[in-house]
């Protein structure tokens, strides 16, 4: 099903078919010139068709008018909306009328929108109701003030169905301006993506045509100039013949300089012939950008701030209205009680008229008025809107019929313009391509004569190598030779010669001859001294700035093709700066010979190399000597690179300040464990505090300091065993103590002394002897006693003064009594009876704190093996820190080292290359001697030039 904004709903037509996993079941579709939607009900399987069908049925829009797009696609009947990834909730189709993008299409008629009026009902009637014939006139007030709330009621109730109608109105044209804005950034995207194209072809034109031009016009302002040079260089005698005599005859004179007048006369009316092209261009891009700043509006923005703030006009109409119920409601409710037959004391009709009085007044002067404002508020914000929906689809309708427009322009001038202007800039290139030839002239002349010599040097390079390969393979055979006469002699003893030439092993290795087939036996006879003189500088000139820069960048990559500067040589270097000859001949012995020794195959590539670059050169000031290159992008280049290079160095030093950071964070750290657990260590000897137990004799107690000395404090099993036996001295002890002669009242407090004692180190048996390191709390001094010291290694060393009364006898007491029965020593020993009873109570309640003492020394345990396994983790990360550091140290110092000795190779090439060239300019400066001597006057042969020479020279060297 298809519905619109507006509410009508058509079948959409066609099946749904075979729908997509991740498509969805509605398809919305917008129309651009009036903003209206339409919501179709179909899956990827329905045709691009049926949805036409549809939205003709709904919009009367023929098929052939329609052109949906979805993202700058245009949907196709044939094909399914699968095809376009259809439907989906975040994709929208916008529907735009071909008809309407006609130049002569006739405007949009203004949108019809009905501004909702609200039905106000009419004023009461008077009724003669019971009440209202009433003979109290205040019961007939409270009557008539109800029927005006219930009215006041209806008008405001009225007033507020249509404000919320027409605020919804401002809504939906609201939700149709976006729809429209949508359609028109659709549009925008579109011109912008149509005008992309010619303005990048017409950007490449013209600067294709400067650059043409410039070009020209360079060749043209050194032609004088480079014609004279050309002339002035004369060929190398074998290539001079009749009308073949300097540089200027390779080319023809009368024909250049006919295109340089052709051109210059001819630029004007080139100009002229593309000035329409420009014009027409210009042209339209104002037009493209003036539609494009059309389309955008910001009265709409303005309006929808606008709407959002009537919002709270709806909200205060909405409490006018509860509160008008309200007052309906509470008068009706006083008319109800004035008119009952036993009324209240507390209500009374003329009060109650006073009170509706004073609410009437309030409906009359603000709950009314307020309403009616509201809501002439909202029909004035609805006939904004109105009138910005007609503006903004009179706005989409210039704009689409607008692009369309700038599209078929855009057409016809990528489909005829360029492509004719592009045609004739193309053949003005091709019939003036001649006078460039001119200034590349020298610079290929010279190129030539440098490949000659590089291909000279490169015969004696590659002869020289064959000697070498010679040499090896003569070892070699030499080698094989003495191998078979070794075997002969061993083993001819026991087969005889014959057998052993029948297995052909009386054969020898032939001698191998290296021979190369002469080639370029016609190259001149020029060597690198000669380039000068058959191509001076002033041939080529200097090379600018840009070439330099072209130089610079193509180095590495020309080095590569014509072998200069090459890893190989690089490597092969010794400390010398010679050729190392056992890595460039691999490793042979090698024999001086003559053309082959490693010197001369060493100049023999040199010389190759620098006629290799010069003809590099050559071929630099040849190709861009008219280039028109942008004097800036080098330094730009430049200032990259610099920048690029700033970024690695202060990127490296923020990283290595990372590093000491991290570095300085771990010591830090462990500096932190180190103090906690000295102070875990402090706390654990603190903890350890100092109390009394019951003890026994003098001699119990130093045995038991004794025993816990030797066992180191360590409480295992072992250990009950030498309490036990402790226990044993102390209870004969005891006993000896029980049986001695003395006093009543002293023997009965030296028994009860004994006895708590023994209690205390039956406690202890009991618990096993655990841990007793924990912290425990005061026994009185007068039953207790423990003394717990912790050396500097963190062991306890634990003095406990104890007596065990597992087997304490019974005849101890008993004796006292037999022997002392009087009423007074009976007494008294129940009453030590209740005191030991009260020692037991009170051990029970220490060894139960001796526990929990245990308990809290395992974690505090467990806490310090915790912090000193952080410890350890910190110190092993603190060690690969301070590897990592020293790696990137090593690092820096192998790149120092390598930058270093890189730079002294490039001062030794200098200096060879200084070398090499005071060597030429010494030989150039001796060949001009000879040259003079023989040009002048009075020389009659070349002997007396010869002697004149000898003469001038011993001349200047006495």
């Amino acid at each position: 099903w298809g519905k619109m904004s507006s509410g009508s709903a058509v079948t959409a037509g066609g099946s749904a078919g075979v729908e997509g996993a991740a498509l969805g079941q509605k398809l919305m579709v917008h129309v651009a010139e009036n903003g209206h939607s339409m919501e179709f009900e179909c899956g990827g399987g329905t045709r691009v068709e049926a949805i036409q069908r549809a939205i003709e049925h709904v919009c009367g829009v023929p098929p052939a008018d329609q052109l949906l797009l979805c993202g700058n696609i245009p949907l196709d009947g044939a094909n399914h909306l699968a095809h376009y990834n259809l439907p989906r909730d975040d994709r929208e189709v916008f529907l735009y009328n071909k008809a309407r993008l006609h130049a002569d299409s006739p405007p949009p008629a203004p949108e019809s929108i009905d501004i909702p009026e609200p039905s106000i009902p009419p004023p009461p009637r008077p009724q003669d109701t019971a009440l209202e014939v009433s003979a109290d006139p205040a019961l007939k007030a409270l009557v008539s003030y109800e029927v005006r709330f219930r009215y006041d009621f209806q008008v405001a109730n009225a007033l507020y169905q249509s404000s919320v109608a027409k605020y919804e109105v401002c809504r939906r044209l609201l939700r149709e301006w976006q729809v429209q804005e949508r359609a028109l950034d659709m549009a925008r995207s579109n011109l912008e993506q149509a005008f992309r194209k010619p303005s990048l072809r017409y950007s490449n034109f013209m600067r294709s045509f400067a650059q043409q031009h410039r070009g020209y016009v360079e060749v043209l302002s050194t032609f004088e100039r480079d014609v004279q040079r050309l002339r002035a260089i004369k060929l190398h005698p074998h290539l001079q013949c009749e009308g073949r005599r300097c540089l200027l005859d390779l080319m023809d004179e009368n024909r250049l300089r006919k295109l340089a007048d052709e051109y210059l006369s001819s630029q004007k009316g080139f100009e002229d012939f593309v000035s329409p092209l420009k014009a027409k261009f210009l042209e339209l891009k104002r037009r493209v950008e003036s539609l494009l700043n059309s389309m955008s509006s910001s009265a709409w923005k303005d309006l929808e701030a606008l709407i959002k703030e009537h919002h709270r006009v709806i909200g205060d109409q909405k409490s006018i209205m509860q509160s008008l119920s309200k007052d309906v409601d509470t008068s009706k409710k006083l008319v109800d009680e004035c008119s009952r037959s036993q009324l209240s004391a507390s209500v009374r009709p003329h009060d109650a008229v006073s009170a509706v009085g004073r609410i009437y007044e309030v409906h009359e002067k603000d709950n009314l008025p307020s309403v009616r404002k509201f809501d002439r508020m909202l029909t004035n914000l609805l006939q904004r809107c109105k009138t910005k929906k007609n503006e903004t689809n009179n706005l989409v309708h210039v704009c689409v019929k607008g692009v369309k427009s700038a599209q078929i322009d855009i057409k016809d001038m990528m489909m005829s313009q360029f492509i004719l202007y592009e045609e004739a800039i193309d053949s003005r290139d091709k019939e003036f391509s001649y006078l460039k030839l001119l200034g590349g002239l020298g610079h290929a002349y010279k190129a030539c004569l440098a490949e000659v010599v590089r291909r000279r040097h490169s015969f004696k390079l590659y002869t020289g190598l064959a000697g070498q390969l010679a040499e090896k393979l003569a070892a070699e055979r030499e080698v094989e030779i003495r191998r078979r006469e070794v075997f002969l002699r061993t083993w001819r003893k026991y087969i005889r010669g014959e057998i052993m030439g029948s297995m052909g092993l009386f054969g020898s290795p032939s001698q191998c001859d290296v021979n190369i087939a002469p080639f370029d036996c016609d190259l001149l006879p020029i060597d690198v001294d000669d380039l000068e003189k058959l191509a001076p500088r002033s041939l080529v000139g200097s090379l600018s700035k840009p070439e330099r820069s072209q130089q610079h960048k193509s180095s590495s990559s020309d080095s590569s093709t014509t072998g200069n500067f090459t890893n190989a040589e690089q490597n092969s270097l010794n400390t010398d700066g010679q050729m190392d000859s056992q890595d460039f001949f691999g490793g042979c012995d090698t024999v001086d010979i003559t053309g082959t020794s490693v010197l001369e195959v060493e100049n023999a590539r040199l010389k190759a190399e620098l006629a290799s670059a010069i003809a590099v050169l050559c071929t630099f000031g040849a190709e861009y000597a008219h280039e028109s290159i942008d004097e800036g992008q080098n330094d730009d280049v430049l200032r990259n690179a610099r920048e690029k290079t700033s970024q690695a160095l202060s990127a490296k030093d923020e990283y290595a300040n990372q590093l000491q950071s991290v570095l300085k964070a771990k010591q830090e750290q462990c500096l932190s464990f180190e103090k906690r657990i000295q102070e875990l260590e402090e706390q654990l000897a603190n903890q350890y505090i100092h109390g009394q137990m019951v003890s026994g004799s003098k001699s119990a107690s130093d045995s038991l300091l004794s025993t816990f000395k030797g066992n180191d404090c360590n409480l295992d099993g072992g250990r009950q065993t030498h309490l036990r036996d402790e226990s044993s001295v102390a209870m004969d002890e005891t006993s000896s103590t029980s049986e001695q002669p003395s006093k009543q009242t002293e023997g009965g407090d030296e028994n009860m002394t004994d006895v708590s004692g023994a209690l205390n180190l039956q406690l202890l048996n009991s618990a096993g002897c655990g841990n007793l390191d924990a912290p425990m709390a005061e026994f009185s001094r007068d039953n207790e006693h423990k003394v717990v010291n912790i050396d500097k290694e963190g062991q306890m060393l634990t003095q406990l003064t104890m007596v065990d009364t597992s087997d304490i006898p019974v005849e101890g007491p008993l004796g006292i009594l037999n022997s002392k029965t009087n009423e007074h020593h009976t007494l008294e020993f129940r009453n030590n009876e209740l005191f030991v009873s009260e020692l037991q109570n009170t051990i029970d309640k220490k060894s139960k704190q001796l526990d929990e003492a245990e308990s809290k020394l395992s974690s505090v345990m467990g806490e310090v093996n915790s912090l000193k396994e952080e410890l350890e983790n910190a110190r092993v990360l603190l060690d690969e820190s301070q590897i990592n550091c020293a790696h990137l140290e090593n690092c820096l110092h192998e790149a120092r080292e390598e930058a270093r000795t890189n730079k002294c190779s490039a001062d030794r090439r200098a200096v060879e290359y200084d070398a090499l060239r005071s060597s030429a300019l010494r030989i150039h400066g001796l060949f001009e001697r000879l040259n003079n001597c023989v040009t002048a006057p009075g020389m009659s042969g070349f002997a007396d030039s010869l002697r004149s020479l000898a003469l001038s020279l011993f001349c200047k060297e006495g």
